[in-house]
């Protein structure tokens, strides 16, 4: 595949400036601040898997300051109702009528802290949202603003009080990333380092919302050959093909690992998606989505499944 040319300076100086601010608060964890950026650009939603204290709510509060973002965080629970994310009508004695209080997913960037310990019907409110970007209640439809981002959080399923986010849910993150616990020398400069919340308070926007505007368009002009699109069928199609796997990608996976591949190779400084780029963010898109049957060799662990699928 032919090498296509680099992107303009100012693209790449906007998304240099975003993950090094984040570096700087969030350490040794670069990958994954470039995947989150990435799934941001891409108009996704971003599903953040660990155990609770490694920096999940963290990485929300920093890419909401960075992208200048007005910000909301849910704190999910067992006791939750659906109202309690998307709002309700509540009767005004004075004026005689209902009026609409809107909830906290009214807001440019969501996070949705430990969703999976809400219940299912309280899930489920998400996911007119994360899709169509608007709320329907009681008959009226309401847009959401624009951009829309949501970042839910999760503890492992075997943590007590959680509640599996159901394939639906799933499938509407563009993409799932896990932290870890830092490595050495990450974890003895942020045991000895200032207080995360002070930094977090004193960061600026690294980018205004008509920059963030034109990155996602620039996301989207990204080229992908005809070859790079035969690539992702023949990953699909294996995926569909393999004995080990309950059930192969869909299209709208394709469709989802192309437009992560656009934004990561933004994040690269090109303006033509390589394989390079679809294989650094395969795990990250695909990794939700597919399942082991209990027979296979690689079980349901999401990083032995993807290991065992030949990347074409």
């Amino acid at each position: 595949m032919a090498l296509h040319a680099r992107l303009r300076g100012n693209d790449t100086d906007a998304t240099d400036r975003i993950v090094e601010a984040a570096e700087e608060v969030i350490l040794g964890k670069s990958r994954p601040i470039r995947l989150a950026v990435a799934c941001l650009l891409a108009r996704g939603h971003l599903l953040i898997e660990d155990l609770p204290g490694v920096g999940k709510t963290t990485l929300a509060l920093v890419l909401a300051q960075l992208f200048g973002l007005e910000f909301r965080r849910i704190q999910f629970t067992s006791d939750m109702l659906p109202a309690d994310v998307v709002g309700a009508s509540i009767y005004d004695r004075n004026s005689g009528s209902f009026s609409f209080h809107s909830g906290p997913v009214f807001s440019q960037l969501v996070l949705a802290d430990e969703v999976n310990r809400a219940t299912p019907k309280t899930q489920s409110a998400l996911l007119e949202a994360m899709e169509e970007r608007q709320v329907t209640v009681e008959g009226a439809t309401r847009q959401l603003p624009e951009p829309f981002f949501v970042i839910a959080t999760q503890n492992p399923d075997t943590q007590l009080g959680t509640f599996p986010l159901p394939e639906s849910q799933l499938d509407r993150f563009l993409m799932r990333i896990h932290l870890g616990y830092p490595d050495r020398d990450a974890e003895r400069e942020l045991l000895a380092g200032r207080d995360r919340r002070l930094m977090i308070r004193s960061l600026q926007p690294a980018v205004t919302q008509n920059e963030l505007h034109s990155l996602q368009q620039r996301v989207d002009a990204v080229h992908v050959a005809d070859a790079l699109v035969a690539y992702v069928q023949a990953i699909l199609s294996h995926t569909r093909n393999d004995a080990d796997l309950r059930h192969g990608l869909s299209p709208r996976a394709g469709q989802a690992l192309l437009r992560a591949a656009r934004a990561w190779a933004l994040l690269e400084g090109r303006d033509a998606v390589l394989p390079e780029d679809v294989q650094a963010v395969f795990p990250a898109v695909a990794g939700h989505r597919l399942q082991g049957r209990e027979h296979a060799s690689h079980g349901a662990d999401p990083e032995a499944l993807l290991a065992n699928i030949p990347i074409p």
